[in-house]
């Protein structure tokens, strides 16, 4: 039966596809051979084959089969090779050098296989139905401070690009096909441009048209900020921390899964700083924090150590400290404090883009 569906898979010319989380073993793997093209991300597993009988005969005329079938696959011979040497009884789960090595990931026509993540003639058909095979199973002037992204540099107005031509596999695997949308949380790091945007949807649109090198977007809805910009690009999700007053968004392709809810501590600057007050006492150091030399900063690596739950900064001796408890809150001229709290962030949407 296996050989049956791994026949009808190459003459339909499908594609396979292995996802991270999935396996394909014993029968699946003559199915995932028999794409025109394929990629393993998960584990790809074979053995020999197996038989309640003692019918020697039987056995060999179905080894032939198996042969003559995975040859028009153009499998490999050291796959063969492996597969005849594996007991009925063992797996072997090839590893990622064997799947570079046998060239068992190929892009294009399927004609002849080739070397993982390469494209040859790529074929950029819409994938067909079924075409991913089963698995087995100082004191300073104060203002409120924006999303962190905003302190980056200005960066160039991305313009909307040819979509570079990918076969199925990559299709699926790497072209975004979905934004999970993500409210107060401030995505930031790994900027490679920033812009003004007149909303979310504008913002995620100039990522969208970056050609896949965009993965990530952060846009501050403080209608405080008139001039500027309030869309920051992102090579990465990166780092997080909560805010208000921005929306955020990842891409993700068709083998992405759908991501997770997620707890984090954040210190969100709309809610959760004190300007002109100390938090006294609850010191994780009897010395200030010795790279942190902003309230940015400060306020960050609060946010990076799991054991901090409060911080002080003191403007006029760039002094950052960092605390395991709140303290007890005093009036501090030129200070700025803040506590963390604990969220869960899931996306508020997801949405298409097909």
């Amino acid at each position: 039966m296996g050989l049956l569906m791994a026949d009808d898979i190459h003459e339909r010319k499908l594609a396979t596809y292995i996802s991270k989380d999935s396996a394909c073993l014993s029968a699946c793997a003559y199915m995932f051979l028999a794409g025109v093209e394929r990629k393993v991300d998960g584990k790809l597993g074979v053995h020999q084959i197996s038989s309640d009988t003692s019918d020697l005969v039987g056995a060999q005329l179905t080894i032939s089969d198996i042969i003559d079938v995975l040859n028009r696959f153009d499998t490999p011979v050291d796959v063969l090779s492996v597969m005849f040497k594996t007991p009925p009884n063992d797996m072997h789960v090839f590893t990622p050098e064997e799947i570079e090595r046998y060239k068992l990931n190929r892009t294009g026509d399927g004609s002849k296989p080739s070397a993982a993540g390469t494209s040859a003639a790529p074929d950029t058909s819409p994938p067909a139905p079924n075409a991913t095979s089963t698995t087995e199973s100082t004191a300073q002037p104060v203002t409120p401070e924006q999303p962190r992204s905003i302190e980056t540099t200005v960066g160039t107005t991305p313009t909307p690009q040819t979509q570079a031509k990918l076969s199925t596999i990559e299709e699926f695997t790497k072209r975004p096909n979905r934004i999970a949308v993500y409210t107060g949380l401030d995505l930031f790091g790994d900027d490679i441009s920033s812009i003004r945007a007149s909303d979310a949807a504008e913002c995620a649109q100039s990522c969208l048209v970056m050609n896949g090198q965009c993965k990530a977007f952060t846009f501050n809805a403080n209608p405080k900020i008139t001039k500027g910009p309030n869309c920051f690009l992102k090579s990465s999700a990166g780092r997080a921390d909560g805010n208000s007053v921005a929306f955020s968004g990842r891409f993700l392709s068709g083998a992405d899964a759908d991501p997770p809810t997620f707890a984090l501590g954040t210190i969100d600057p709309q809610s959760a700083l004190f300007h002109d007050v100390d938090f006294r006492g609850g010191d994780l150091s009897p010395r200030p924090h010795s790279t942190a030399k902003t309230p940015l900063d400060c306020r960050l690596a609060c946010v990076d150590d799991n054991r901090c739950m409060a911080f002080s900064y003191n403007y006029a001796k760039k002094q950052c400290w960092l605390k395991g408890s709140v303290g007890t809150p005093m009036p501090g001229k030129g200070m700025v404090s803040g506590f963390k709290k604990f969220q869960n962030f899931s996306p508020a949407k997801i949405i298409s883009l097909n």
